[in-house]
């Protein structure tokens, strides 16, 4: 049954979302967290935080490790969770693959028409809303911490402040960003 629900729910995640993974993020969160419960939303930003450190699309490893998370919390074990992986990623990206497939061939053919023109900035515009919502479900008391000034509040807003303003000004390699802030966290953690 899990399986099936997996399948199901990532069938229709990837179906209906355009724009790449990070338009995904806020789907998969509140299907994993809100709707079927399978994980908390600081395991979700744990999950979305291994995610954008692992090689490969942001969507689909967020997939794989939600259905990897999904079936632990089930209890099926290992290899249970390892299917549960493989069926989350294939569903997640079957319906876009088989759109590209059949897309592909008209699509240099009619991208400059007109009606498609504006059909696909529209789409544009609806990926910027999913990425700002996705960003927007993250900023809680759980992954911030309680606004009280409270140490994990302070550092949590110091780091994503000085890497906002790193990378967008001074355009400092996110690889950089991210070992910089895993260090920060983890003297502060100790």
């Amino acid at each position: 049954m899990l399986f099936f629900r997996l399948f199901y729910t990532f069938l229709l995640i990837g179906a209906f979302t355009f724009g790449g993974g990070y338009s995904m993020v806020a789907m998969i969160e509140d299907e994993v967290v809100t709707k079927q419960g399978w994980m908390t939303l600081e395991g979700f930003t744990d999950l979305l935080a291994i995610s954008q450190m692992t090689p490969g699309p942001i969507g689909i490893n967020t997939a794989t490790f939600a259905g990897y998370q999904a079936a632990v919390a089930s209890g099926l074990g290992v290899w249970g969770a390892v299917v549960a992986a493989l069926v989350a990623s294939v569903a997640v990206v079957l319906v876009p693959v088989v759109l590209m497939v059949l897309v592909s061939g008209g699509m240099e053919r009619w991208r400059r028409h007109p009606r498609v023109a504006k059909v696909l900035a529209a789409v544009r515009l609806a990926v910027v809303g999913l990425i700002a919502a996705a960003a927007l479900s993250l900023m809680t008391a759980d992954n911030f911490g309680v606004p009280a000034l409270t140490q994990r509040f302070v550092v949590s807003v110091t780091i994503f402040a000085a890497v906002f303003v790193l990378n967008w000004r001074y355009k400092v390699s996110p690889i950089v960003l991210l070992l910089a802030a895993g260090a920060v966290g983890l003297i502060v953690g100790a």
